[in-house]
């Protein structure tokens, strides 16, 4: 066993000093601190269990602000050694992290001078405007007087995001560190993009030693008494105070300002209602301001950024309870729209952004993420969002606004984006350092042959080709209730057309299922994926095919019995601990579900309903991370973790609430003020939902669905405004 995975269960010493003596901590540490994060804005941090920063190589532990890590260490010693954790918890609305700590027992001279668990300190910790604010309570709980030495060490290497990930750099740029009278040190970087980023830590009071790379406090405490002590630690901020109180207040007021007059769910499971506490809380901590409204940054740590594909889909599966966010995603991507061709960033007029990026590397090109455009979906995703979005709302206004937007992602669609004119959109990197593979499922082999061959050339995914279709549907209807009625049936033909080649080239019937991708050689990728199943999302598969790949995908080759895998067990790539290549992936089990519905395979539904949802209950927080390992459901024990994905995700996060929708049936008619639940069913493990504060338009409406046995009962407790609410169902 190698040192990095050996457990280190033994009991440690450490040497330790006091401003008196020399002392020994006797601890025992752990194996696994798991991280924990936090976020505003353009800034989080990601944190041990103990509160720590400690950054390693490959690690993802700082504080990030713009793509940059400004503080990559900060730990609190106790007489030297780090003090023992008793527990540590994320509030429930991610506003604080809040950590107990205690002293290890003190050797002096071989006897005990401070026994364990007689000094209790409270560390508390939130983020608020590019400043992340701590405060220590320091209480002694013992019957005598003792002194303490508290120690806090920072050092920072302002490492860009991608170096932080793995990249490596030949060049930086210079580094200092000054000290500002008696409570304040910045650590400063010139990078080579000539910005100047600047940390400052603050502390109040000020401490008894401050140097370059740590802050001592020498405590006297009495029985019972406790010292409070704060630390600011500002991103480009100079003149950040540690006014703890005031600015908890005040994040916490922002909090409920941006939570107020929400839509709400509320079930009869008590595990469901802290998956969707947990969800809504991740959702809103991703949120960031934008100068075009409120967009969903993809995750944490490596994401924390505007993605196109990432805002759109997280979008799309809030627009039934949350449509404002769909509004803020459409602006920014629309006002980054690309305008001219940038082969670098795989930039062609009319494309939808895929990435932004603010860090150093980026600024000076070492990668292509600044601005870049190398997905092949964010741009039918665009479309499509922009006229789900105004049949959500019925906001014409706005719609009129994006039209030019939305004509030019059409453009590219029919133009750059089908290299060889044959009706299909397709992908190929303009750029070397650009993306291989374009799709959701961007990994360098997710795209292969049935016999394992990687697909070359300009490849036709087959879930794209859907998007196109549902984009082009969804754009003739808004075209139609803008009067361009000429528009709308060309654009319904189109997508009739494009359904018919679809069936044509990526139907295989060897496999009973939509082939993966077509190569540069129109050669289909005939391997058995997940993909189809968003074929069923975006409503191009023919009835009777919806049927086969409907079944398919419950069958225990795709699902592991927590959900459906990204790729079916024993094809060529098949791997279970891979990212793209067999891995269970919660947004695209969503945009599964939402097909299934769509075709009604409502059992279907609350089969894949009801394994997301045990998963959910075996991790962290009931959080559903970016993806976790398609091992197969094992009596007993909880789905296998991946490693480094991101938690939380914004799509994974939406996830519980899109299950929802595609067990309601829900759809929304603002132009005649109704809302209808089609073939409405509920999974066995929910008795009872109650949606508040439902809104369509300037109306409002709470829904209490009940089930009984195979059927459903609706009632509403509360109706503003003009609306209906229906429940349909069909054959």
């Amino acid at each position: 066993m190698s040192p990095k995975t050996a457990p280190k269960t033994a009991v440690q010493a450490f040497a330790v000093a006091t401003a008196s003596e020399a002392a020994f901590a006797i601890t025992a540490t752990r194996s696994v601190r798991p991280p924990r994060a936090l976020k505003y804005g353009d800034t989080f941090v990601v944190l041990d269990s103990r509160g720590d920063i400690a950054a390693s190589r490959g690690g993802s532990a700082g504080l990030f602000h713009q793509d940059t890590r400004y503080l990559s260490r900060l730990e609190v010693l106790v007489n030297g050694a780090p003090p023992l954790l008793l527990g540590s918890n994320l509030r429930d609305d991610n506003s604080a992290f809040i950590v107990d700590l205690t002293n290890p027992d003190l050797i002096a001279d071989q006897r005990l001078v401070l026994e364990k668990d007689t000094v209790h300190i409270l560390r508390t910790i939130f983020l608020w405007r590019d400043t992340a604010y701590q405060r220590f309570g320091v209480r002694n709980y013992g019957d005598r007087a003792i002194d303490l030495q508290l120690s806090i060490l920072f050092e920072n290497d302002f490492a860009d995001l991608f170096e932080v990930r793995g990249s490596h750099r030949e060049r930086h740029g210079t580094a200092a560190t000054t000290i500002r009278g008696d409570d304040q040190v910045l650590l400063i970087y010139r990078g080579l993009d000539a910005r100047v980023r600047r940390t400052a830590l603050t502390f109040d009071p000020p401490p008894d030693r401050l140097t370059t790379d740590a802050a001592v406090y020498d405590l006297h405490l009495a029985p019972g008494e406790m010292r409070p002590l704060f630390l600011a630690v500002s991103c480009d901020r100079t003149d950040t105070r540690p006014l703890f109180l005031r600015s908890l207040i005040a994040a916490r007021r922002e909090l409920r300002e941006w939570t107020r007059d929400r839509t709400s769910v509320e079930t009869s499971n008590d595990r469901f209602n802290e998956i969707l506490c947990r969800s809504a809380a991740d959702l809103e901590m991703l949120m960031t301001d934008t100068p075009q409204g409120r967009y969903p940054y993809a995750g944490i740590p490596w994401f924390s950024t505007t993605f196109g594909r990432d805002g759109l889909i997280t979008a799309l599966q809030m627009l039934w309870w949350s449509p404002d966010v769909a509004l803020g995603v459409l602006r920014r991507l629309a006002a980054y729209q690309a305008k001219t061709t940038d082969l670098p960033a795989d930039a062609e007029p009319g494309k939808i952004l895929h990435e932004m990026r603010g860090g150093e590397m980026a600024a000076l090109r070492e990668v292509p993420f600044g601005l870049y455009y190398g997905s092949v979906d964010s741009t039918p995703l665009f479309v499509l969002l922009a006229g789900l979005y105004a049949e959500r709302t019925g906001d014409l206004e706005t719609l009129r606004a994006l039209w030019p937007a939305v004509e030019a992602a059409l453009g590219w669609i029919d133009g750059a984006g089908d290299f060889d004119g044959d009706g299909f959109v397709e992908y190929k990197r303009a750029g070397e350092s650009g993306l291989t593979n374009q799709g959701w499922k961007d990994s360098h082999d997710a795209i292969f042959h049935a016999d394992g061959r990687l697909a070359e050339g300009e490849i036709a995914l087959v879930e794209v080709q859907g998007y196109v279709y549902a984009a082009k549907r969804m754009a003739a209807r808004c075209a139609r209730r803008l009067g361009r009625e000429a528009a709308a049936r060309r654009l319904e033909a189109e997508a009739e057309r494009l359904a018919a080649r679809l069936e044509s080239a990526f139907w295989c019937a060897e496999i009973g299922t939509y082939a993966l991708a077509l190569d540069g050689a129109k050669n289909p990728c005939r391997v058995r994926t997940s993909n189809a199943g968003q074929v069923l999302f975006a409503g191009i598969a023919a009835p009777d095919r919806s049927a086969l790949v409907a079944k398919s995908l419950l069958q225990t080759d795709f699902f592991s019995g927590w959900g459906i895998r990204t790729v079916a067990r024993g094809e060529a790539r098949y791997n279970p601990m891979s990212y793209h290549n067999g891995s269970v992936w919660p947004h695209d089990n969503a945009l599964i579900a939402l097909g299934l519905a769509r075709y009604g395979h409502k059992r279907s539904v609350e089969t894949l309903f009801d394994g997301l949802f045990r998963a959910a209950t075996y991790m962290d927080h009931r959080r559903l991370p970016e993806l976790f390992c398609g091992f197969q459901q094992q009596r007993g024990h909880g789905p296998t973790l991946y490693p480094v994905a991101c938690s939380p995700q914004a799509w994974a996060s939406a996830t519980p609430f899109t299950l929802l929708e595609a067990s309601l049936g829900l759809e929304f008619d603002p132009f005649h003020g109704e809302i209808r639940l089609c073939n409405p069913r509920l999974p066995a493990f929910l008795d009872e939902v109650m949606v508040r504060n439902l809104q369509l338009g300037s109306s409002r409406v709470d829904l209490r669905v009940r089930r009984h046995n195979d059927t459903v009962s609706l009632d509403t407790p509360r109706i503003s405004g003009g609306i209906r609410v229906t429940v349909v169902y069909s054959s």
